[in-house]
């Protein structure tokens, strides 16, 4: 479920639709059924009946609230509550207010009265918002994104210490500018690559403590995050140090998320890294990954090619001599590559001239092979991410239940899985919060109760989903009933998971 769906990691203006679930103080979920356009608060789980987007109404601070069926939320002149309008009028508009506590009252700009929830159905019959009438906002975002300040127009980052986050990047590049938001019981913490929470006064911290919360609010289409004390966060000072100060909102208080963009590193056959830090060549020559051998895949839906971008905004691209430059800008299709993966867990190229992209001797990538053998394999490494939240269409993988180990793909929340890697190997090993590896057992289960390392790798197939593997070229799949489980078919039916 993504926001910002069109943002661009740094070119231009992302566009602002926000999908959200509305809880209730009975913690039910404002429901649009599938039928007869019926709408009440009785959802137990934010699904896709529970999902609203928040749509600026007009000019002013106003929203509207459209359903998964694309039905606006409204409000007639006799108070009843309806949801199958396709247009935006009066009766769709509501202002927000937000209480102490966090949570949003509705206020519908034709009736004057607040929305409400008596029993499962719903109402608009409050003069002043009271338990019934307040609403928690809870974000269907991906949980990881990148944030980018309205007034700062950069995104923040980990600081090179560790010890704050900065918002001073003008492209969010690596894992220290991803974060996690995560949701604590109507709140949000920012929780960051090093495992650490950020407090109001803008210290890094290892729990998550009642400093660490923020209610979320909504302001043109932006974002804010108030503190318990009523302030915001915002970039401060010449450091750009994220922290709250002000009372009040104004683009320095206003963020908006991004999808994270994939990056990663490729290794050559001979057990280097491609890198640009030579130039403009592209050559498998590097031990260690920098920014030099971190490369940004960016998706064209229209040819499902890729573009791979540099750290210096040039793009890979096809000379006619057919060697491989990162000395390009982005539009031609020589810079489109096809992403071929392998049976063994590697990737292959193929370049505008339908030809693989193959590394001689001296490590230069050139297009000029017809085949795939080892020159042509490279191991790929997704680099801004230190962990995964894993989704299908069935929900977040988790775990099945408290007391069990065995991971499941239904669940409401999500469980992190941390990543490590095998730079020499090419293969990644999967861990759990509780410091053991997945483990793929003879049944195809997987748990995560292992003192053994097993090896998996991971295909990159749409910018925001990937497919994982055994090292024996078995997939992961969404099995029925939410089970999460290796089996041996290939790669048509693989499950593509929503990282």
């Amino acid at each position: 479920m993504s926001i910002n769906h069109n943002s661009t990691n740094g070119v231009g203006e992302p566009g602002q639709l926000w999908q959200v679930g509305l809880v209730n103080g009975q913690y039910k979920y404002l429901t649009a059924e599938s039928f007869g356009f019926k709408v009440n608060s009785n959802g137990t789980a934010l699904k896709k009946k529970q999902l609203w987007t928040l749509e600026m109404h007009g000019e002013d601070e106003a929203i509207s609230l459209k359903s998964h069926l694309g039905k606006y939320l409204a409000v007639d002149q006799f108070g009843n509550v309806t949801c199958d309008s396709e247009e935006k009028d009066q009766g769709t508009k509501f202002s927000i207010t937000v209480s102490d506590d966090g949570r949003w009252g509705l206020r519908n700009a034709v009736r004057g009265y607040f929305l409400g929830a008596s029993n499962d159905k719903l109402v608009c019959s409050a003069k002043a918002p009271g338990p019934a009438e307040l609403w928690t906002v809870h974000l269907a975002a991906r949980p990881q994104v990148n944030l980018r300040s309205v007034g700062r127009r950069r995104y923040a980052r980990l600081s090179t210490d560790m010890d704050e986050i900065q918002v001073d990047a003008n492209t969010p590049w690596g894992e220290d500018t991803l974060f996690t938001l995560e949701f604590h019981d109507g709140k949000y913490a920012i929780h960051t690559c090093t495992n650490r929470y950020l407090q109001a006064d803008g210290k890094l911290v290892e729990g998550c403590n009642s400093e660490c919360l923020f209610s979320l609010e909504f302001h043109s289409g932006f974002l804010a995050l108030r503190d318990s004390q009523r302030r915001y966060l915002a970039p401060i000072g010449s450091k750009a140090v994220l922290r709250t100060r002000s009372q009040t909102v104004s683009k320095d208080e206003m963020f908006s998320l991004e999808d994270s963009i994939p990056q990663a590193a490729f290794v050559a056959f001979n057990g280097k890294f491609v890198s640009v830090k030579q130039g403009v060549d592209l050559t498998a020559n590097q031990e260690e990954i920098s920014d030099h051998e971190t490369f940004q895949l960016e998706f064209d839906y229209g040819t499902k090619r890729w573009y791979i971008r540099t750290m210096q905004d040039k793009y890979w691209t096809l000379q006619s001599s057919g060697g491989i430059q990162a000395n390009a800008d982005k539009g031609s299709s020589n810079s489109l590559f096809n992403l071929m993966w392998q049976e063994d867990g590697t990737v292959g190229f193929i370049a505008n001239n339908g030809k693989y992209v193959a590394i001689k001797k001296s490590g230069h990538l050139f297009a000029n092979s017809d085949k795939m053998e080892d020159m042509e394999k490279f191991h790929f490494f997704l680099m801004n991410r230190v962990t995964l939240i894993l989704k299908c269409e069935q929900g977040f993988v988790g775990y099945k239940s408290s007391s069990s180990m065995k991971l499941e793909c239904n669940k409401a929340s999500y469980e992190t899985t941390f990543i490590e890697r095998d730079d020499k190997k090419g293969i990644y090993y999967f861990k759990g919060t509780n410091n053991k590896y997945w483990n793929a057992s003879e049944d195809g289960t997987i748990t995560v109760d292992s003192d053994t390392k097993q090896g998996f790798s991971i295909e990159l197939r749409e910018p925001s989903k990937l497919c994982i593997k055994t090292i024996h070229g078995n997939y992961v799949v969404a099995d029925k009933n939410g089970a999460f489980k290796v089996n041996g078919n290939g790669s048509a039916t693989a499950t593509l998971w929503e990282y």
